[in-house]
């Protein structure tokens, strides 16, 4: 029933399937015992979903057992909703084009909260009643992943569990517990599967906990309400990657997507210690792959690709032990292949020329991307962002003599204790990287685009306390800075200048740091047509504020109380019942020291001893690096 109707949409073929490895089993794949079938979906559109990394290993990873289905759903753009709608067709995968409400599990995988309306559109098509208490035996159980599953609060009653840190073993072990289930013939129906699930201890499942609120409208605690339930929840760390060498099959998208090339991450983890850096903490300790995988994972995923581009992904692959031997032998294998090979956002300080080069060395030679994140040193101080200017002005300067004429630099604007003066001085960054640029090349093609984001407050980070700047105060702090940039007649035409307005980071500001209460505002946002809301086009932060006012009336707490109110050390916060680890003394000292201008940086504790975050003692894991003194082989030079 839905190929006739593909013609009447625009890009039809995002929702066709058939990929290059993509996988479709028969309904009942086990030869032994029930089926588990999983549908996946990442809660955008497909050319930002399919290329997403974990959402495709968890595609591979269930696919792999003879008696797991797994298929992909993505969020439909509005004139598919409105087909489906007429034509009463439900939310469907793109692998066998089955109906998601079919399946006994539904694992949404969330990078960014504002994929929030998105979820309660695909439950909505699905037939999937909105609300996890409403649903019934044959329903799916919603899983929440991702990031943003380490405060999955303003999505409590919309989810049925969610499920923190890495995806690879607890999906198994999620698929057993269903599995066993299913054999005894469904014994108390749902509310004994997600008890199962939740006595576990890595399973968090919210109707299991309740809420109560204090008079001024602060969290006073989340206890359970069932025996057997822990009072915390425990994020799943996956310990030797090596083992774990996905994707082994990469999907290769039918139409264009935000990232065409087939990625590795090299590592898992960071602990530079950036104190805004959500990634950075919940993501702890670090865990490198070892040399020999690296190679064998990319000759794999080229041969099985076809992709010609490789990105070495992880949250600061230049800090891989073993970086610079993977650059050479990597270059060295696929020289004069047509393979180019790229590195994502990189460090000043982690920098170097001969690394570059052996990234650029087929002759594919891109910008550089350096992210000092704040304006000042004043300001980089303060968020552990240990990059001085002459740090930056000499790294572009080598990278200028070397024949790159173009740098992007990325900063944020908000940041705590941020004044208008760390921001304007963003301004004075950018003209000294293009006068050094044309001092060292004797030429006048330089030039640095200025990329700004605002920052949002985010859960497990020493900035979860702070306040978070007002929108107002963001946007006139940029319009000084374009104004400085435009001003300059000898430098404006060189800088580049790319930022977003303070209101969709209010937004984002909510719903990361927002309790069980919000759900009504991403409810009532949804019912009034909000879809897509991290798309500007589609995002309307008049129709947010309006549901927050609507939803929140009545309950002593509002859009403000949320966003722009500092939090101090004793109050409850949302998600203090979920374990990342981290031990919340060490945060709070954290966050107490980025207020203080007299304490140092936090060192890496990759090279130096143990300062205490909690992470490995608490998760029983330990921080996995090299160098093995190993090399790529074998080298198949051409």
């Amino acid at each position: 029933m839905l190929e006739p109707l593909l013609p009447t949409v625009q890009k039809p073929i995002q929702y066709v399937g058939g990929e290059l490895n993509s996988t479709v089993k028969e309904w009942d794949c086990a030869t032994r015992g029930p089926s588990v079938r999983w549908a996946l979906m990442y809660p955008d559109a497909y050319e930002v979903g399919l290329p997403n990394q974990g959402v495709a290993i968890l595609y591979e990873v269930l696919n792999e057992r003879d008696w797991i289905l797994a298929e992909r759903t993505y969020s439909v753009w509005p004139d598919m909703e409105q087909v489906l709608r007429e034509h009463r067709i439900p939310q469907f995968t793109v692998d066998g084009h089955r109906p998601v409400g079919d399946f006994d599990l539904f694992g949404v995988s969330f990078s960014t909260e504002l994929g929030y309306t998105n979820l309660l559109n695909a439950l909505d098509l699905a037939g999937i009643p909105l609300h996890a208490v409403d649903r019934g035996d044959d329903d799916p159980v919603v899983i929440a992943g991702g990031h943003a599953a380490f405060n999955p609060e303003p999505i409590a009653d919309f989810v049925d569990a969610a499920v923190l840190g890495d995806g690879e073993e607890i999906v198994l072990a999620i698929s057993e517990v269903v599995r066993e289930w299913k054999a005894e013939d469904r014994p108390g129906g749902r509310v004994e599967l997600l008890r199962r699930l939740a006595a576990s201890q890595n399973v968090y499942v919210p109707r299991f906990y309740d809420v109560t609120y204090g008079a001024d409208g602060s969290i006073e605690a989340v206890v359970p309400n069932k025996p057997g339930i822990p009072f915390r929840v425990r994020k799943h760390t996956l310990m030797d990657l090596d083992q774990w060498p996905y994707p082994a099959k990469p999907l290769v998208p039918l139409a264009e997507t935000v990232h065409e090339r087939f990625s590795v991450e090299i590592f898992r983890g960071c602990t530079r210690g950036c104190r805004f850096c959500q990634a950075g903490m919940i993501t702890r300790p670090v865990r490198e792959r070892s040399i020999e995988t690296i190679g064998a994972m990319v000759e794999n995923g080229i041969r099985k690709s076809g992709f010609e581009e490789v990105g070495l992904l992880s949250l600061s692959s230049a800090d891989h032990s073993e970086i610079g031997e993977v650059a050479k032998d990597l270059a060295d294998r696929y020289e004069g292949q047509n393979i180019s090979l790229s590195l994502p956002s990189t460090r000043v300080d982690a920098f170097n020329i001969t690394l570059a080069n052996e990234f650029s060395r087929n002759g594919r030679r891109s910008g550089l991307t350096f992210a000092p994140e704040g304006g000042s040193e004043r300001l980089r101080k303060v968020i552990n962002k240990a990059v001085t200017e002459e740090d930056l002005i000499r790294t572009v300067a080598t990278a200028f003599d070397h024949g790159w004429r173009q740098v992007k630099l990325y900063f944020m604007c908000g940041l705590p204790t941020e004044t208008d003066e760390d921001v304007l001085e963003i301004a004075d960054l950018a003209t000294k990287v293009i006068a050094k640029g044309r001092e060292v090349t004797g030429r006048n093609d330089i030039r640095c685009t200025v990329s700004i984001g605002g920052f949002v407050p985010k859960a497990h980070t020493p900035f979860q306390w702070a306040a978070q700047l007002d929108h107002e105060t963001t946007d006139e702090r940029l319009r000084l800075l374009r104004e400085k940039v435009r001003a300059d007649r000898k430098y404006a035409r060189a800088i580049g200048f790319r930022y977003h307005d303070g209101k969709p980071g209010t937004i984002e500001g909510l719903l990361s740091r927002g309790d069980r209460r919000v759900g009504r505002v991403i409810e009532e946002v949804w019912r009034d047509g909000g879809r897509f809301d991290g798309w500007s086009e589609h995002f309307s932060y008049d129709r947010w504020a309006a549901a927050c006012d609507k939803a929140l009336g009545g309950t002593g707490v509002d859009l403000d109380w949320y966003t722009v109110r500092e939090r101090d050390y004793d109050e409850v916060l949302p998600w203090d019942h979920l374990d990342s680890g981290l031990d919340k003394d060490w945060l709070w000292a954290d966050w107490e020291d980025a207020l203080d201008p007299s304490t140092a940086e936090v060192d890496d504790c990759r090279w130096t001893p143990c300062y205490d975050c909690g992470v490995c003692p608490e998760m029983d894991t330990e921080i996995q690096i090299g160098p093995t003194g190993k090399r790529l082989l074998p080298l198949s030079v051409v």
